[in-house]
């Protein structure tokens, strides 16, 4: 099955930076994920042939908002803000150019608004980057919009 990202994303291309969902398990509380690293990627690095190992961040944080999209009954993409990551290990220089990378999120810890994650990008079976990432989704991010807290 093939899924509108930009439906379930509070983004638009080209920040969409995965291409599609493999699985989604809301039982079990994880999702998977993947990207093929292509020279229109919007971090594609022409001196690197890829995409810098950093990047990873984004590709777990958007992985986490479909998780999100799916939690919340499939209601239209709500704000998350990033809180920080602990522990970001790469064990890559970089994303290289038509390699495909899968994401797993999983979530370890809920209480509505504040959340956390385990995640691991991985090609075939090399694992190639891991991370905590938390993430804060208010029930109303139009008070942070508006507020000019954040900019």
């Amino acid at each position: 099955m093939k899924y509108n990202l930009e439906d379930i994303l509070p983004h638009n291309h080209p920040m969409i930076l995965i291409d599609d969902i493999n699985e989604i398990n809301l039982k079990e509380g994880y999702i998977t994920a993947y990207v093929t690293i292509r020279e229109d990627n919007l971090f594609y690095e022409k001196s690197l042939d890829g995409v810098s190992s950093l990047v990873g961040i984004e590709f777990m944080a958007q992985t986490i908002a479909c998780y999100s999209y799916f939690k919340n009954g499939e209601n239209p993409p709500k704000i998350g803000f990033l809180l920080g990551t602990r522990l970001y290990k790469s064990n890559i220089e970089k994303f290289e150019r038509g390699k495909k990378y899968n994401i797993r999120a999983k979530e370890i810890y809920c209480d509505n608004e504040l959340v956390s994650f385990e995640c691991l990008i991985y090609n075939e079976d090399m694992e190639c980057a891991s991370a905590v990432v938390n993430a804060y989704q208010p029930q109303d991010a139009s008070e942070f919009l508006n507020s000019g807290v954040l900019g």
